[in-house]
């Protein structure tokens, strides 16, 4: 097929919805798809398939945009329509600007087109400080729908919780839940502890340095921790709220985390050293920073948030603390870091249970989203043909 995925948002690999955008577009390639991508990521200029339009002048928002390495588009009508022309079906990332633009060529040209759902209501209202007002979230959701996903043929979904949350709020819609996977690379193997973490707990948190992630609480029950001397937290991630989160933990007199960008190989390596791994992010659609380390057979500890699908996760409610509690998440923290004999059963149980989010089998399944987009296409026309 000639399939066109639109990228609302692309650049460093170092967010989650650049990430699942890179990870799809490399499948259906290998696939055997001819894939045409739309994005304003200005790297990707002259490589083959790739449509580059311009980046959106946010005004203030353009140096926090840039601090997270993240490069949003604005609508360019000609450059879309130009890599749209001639596609058996249309994936877009995000309901923003380029999306609604493909959903406007899908209509006017009968074009299937499907659609992830990437972006948390929260995710857009926490920079505005109101990621607590539940009726602007709500309208957020409602704007979503009005402007974007209603024309959708097909919703990608990461999971049932966003399903869930989005349904509430706007109905019934036509659906797909689907991971958006876990590399076959991430699995537990025997690694060399570093000089640094020797002697040490070292417990391990993979997310982006924002505030949704919630680094606060987790820095605050370490420091409430029985074993605050010992822990070595590895803060892995980047983003704008590095140097904040740092200062905090040496406010603490906790020991310096260590804050870093892992590259794939790197990363795997620092998950199997862990011994422990805290999920504490308050809002979150799909944390494959999670089900990576899993995958690893690391034991997760996962904050309750009821904005979070992470929490499904949890196999035990011993994998769970209150997300807005640390001395809860000090008691747990402390409970798995004295019984390594329970650890080690868990961890067993949660490599197993991470085989059920393989990302060759989620990427087999969006590929087949895919095709059922078209035969829906097809069988409407032909039924609109026979009245």
């Amino acid at each position: 097929m000639k399939i066109a995925v639109v990228c609302d948002v692309l650049g460093e690999e170092n967010n989650g919805t650049t990430i699942a955008a890179m990870n799809l577009i490399r499948s259906l390639k290998a696939k055997g798809h001819e894939v045409r991508v739309v994005c304003p990521d200005e790297d990707k200029k002259g490589e083959p398939g790739y449509f580059v339009v311009p980046k959106l002048n946010a005004g203030v928002f353009n140096r926090y945009l840039e601090e997270n390495g993240v490069r949003v588009a604005r609508s360019a009508k000609e450059t879309t329509y130009a890599a749209l022309d001639g596609a058996d079906v249309i994936h877009a990332l995000l309901p923003f600007a380029l999306g609604r633009t493909a959903a406007h060529y899908a209509i006017g040209h009968g074009v299937p087109i499907t659609a992830s759902f990437h972006c948390q209501a929260e995710n857009i209202t926490s920079h505005a400080f109101l990621k607590d007002f539940s009726r602007i979230n709500t309208e957020t959701y409602r704007v979503f729908y009005k402007t974007f996903y209603r024309y959708v043929d097909i919703i990608h979904y990461p999971t049932q919780f966003i399903c869930d949350t989005f349904e509430e709020i706007v109905g019934r819609t036509e659906h797909r839940v689907i991971s958006n996977g876990v590399s076959r690379d991430f699995h537990k193997k025997e690694v060399a502890r570093p000089p640094e973490f020797k002697g040490k707990y070292t417990v391990l948190f993979t997310g982006r340095y924002s505030p949704e992630k919630s680094h606060g609480i987790l820095l605050e029950g370490v420091n409430r921790s029985n074993h605050r001397g010992e822990i070595q937290l590895v803060l892995a991630g980047s983003g704008p709220k590095r140097d904040e989160i740092y200062e905090l933990a040496l406010k603490k007199r906790l020991i310096p985390p260590v804050m870093r960008f892992y590259g794939r190989e790197e990363l795997i390596d620092v998950i199997n050293c862990a011994d422990l791994y805290v999920h504490p992010a308050e809002i979150e659609i799909e944390a494959i920073s999670c089900l990576e380390a899993i995958a690893c057979g690391r034991v997760p500890l996962i904050a309750d948030s009821p904005r979070s699908a992470t929490r499904f996760f949890a196999l035990t409610e011993d994998n769970l603390f209150r997300y807005d509690d640390p001395d809860d998440l000090a008691r747990k923290l402390d409970w798995w870091l004295e019984h390594p004999a329970e650890r080690a059963r868990c961890s067993a149980e949660y490599a197993d249970y991470a085989k059920r989010f393989d990302f060759e089998t989620c990427m087999d399944e969006m590929e087949q989203m895919l095709y059922d987009a078209v035969k829906m296409k097809k069988r409407a026309g032909q039924s609109g043909a026979g009245e």
